[in-house]
């Protein structure tokens, strides 16, 4: 298939223009990629093919002659996938030079219909074959950046809030996975040594159900602080995640429990030798001044 990549080499140019002029047609991205960025890529690509279909032929796409037609397509593709272009733009990227390519072979080979047939057909596999290779790298790069934007949600949904001198609170909403736990446990660790910590509240009441495995990811993490010399205390139970704990038989006899996030933050107020009261001046003066009266050491 040597008359294939002589095809290409020789009209190189004016391969690569209306290449180009069939993707304005079809997928117009100027807000995303450049004219002259566009033209060096179809410019680079259209050089590998040449070196591609003359060291192993059009037919294998894994043998080292492709190498770099891989890995330009696939470099090229994983910045598509970043910069914002869809699967369709990606994959029409190498689809749109169906077109041009066949207007030239059939200028060159139009005199011989069978040489015609075979060159066309090949050619319509290659172009298949780099379009699925596009298409995959972009798919590869999509889930790594949705992993990384899991990841990043993951840990932005478990904030570890500072609610008093010695004293975390951890509001935990959804559900509580293994993957979650493992990033609550860090927080909360990270947490309890930054600020030296001894109580943690632990806040369920964003948490739909309760079932053995949530129970058992709390326990890790309670058992986790323990160690750094933080007790924890779990606000929020409510009473239907009560009778479940009930029902399913989970054993929360060590763990401080409480309904309400505001119970277990008076507990460990006491706990550590504090209060927050209400004075008679500041009451008769305001009223609502007392919802947070002065701290007493």
């Amino acid at each position: 298939m040597n008359d294939l990549a002589e095809i290409i080499s020789q009209n190189e140019d004016r391969l690569r223009t209306e290449w180009i002029r069939t993707m304005s047609s079809s997928v117009e991205r100027a807000d995303l990629i450049s004219k002259a960025e566009m033209n060096e890529q179809c410019g680079s690509i259209l050089k590998e093919i040449v070196e591609g279909v003359k060291t192993s032929g059009p037919e294998n796409l894994s043998g080292a002659g492709w190498n770099g037609t891989r890995e330009l397509l696939s470099s090229i593709s994983a910045s598509r996938a970043r910069q914002g272009f869809s699967p369709t733009d990606v994959a029409t990227f190498v689809l749109s030079l169906k077109q041009p390519l066949f207007v030239l072979i059939r200028d060159k080979m139009g005199k011989s219909p069978d040489q015609l047939f075979e060159t066309v057909w090949s050619s319509t596999r290659l172009l298949d074959s780099l379009a699925l290779i596009t298409t995959e790298a972009y798919t590869a790069t999509r889930e790594e950046l949705i992993m990384r934007q899991q990841q990043e949600l993951l840990e932005l949904s478990t904030p570890v809030v500072k609610l008093w001198d010695g004293i975390l609170a951890l509001p935990i909403i959804g559900t509580l996975d293994s993957a979650r736990t493992q990033v609550v446990m860090e927080s909360l660790l990270q947490a309890v040594v930054a600020t030296n910590s001894r109580y943690a509240i632990i806040d369920i009441t964003g948490v739909p159900t309760v079932d053995t495995l949530v129970a058992q990811h709390l326990l890790k993490t309670i058992t986790a602080a323990r160690l750094m010399g933080a007790e924890c205390i779990i606000s929020g139970v409510r009473p239907q995640i009560a009778q479940t704990i009930v029902h399913l038989g989970i054993n929360l006899e060590d763990v401080i429990t409480k309904a309400k996030l505001s119970d277990a933050f008076g507990l460990a107020l006491q706990r550590s030798g504090r209060a927050v009261v209400k004075t008679a001046a500041a009451a008769a003066a305001n009223p609502l001044s007392g919802l947070f009266g002065k701290r007493e050491e």
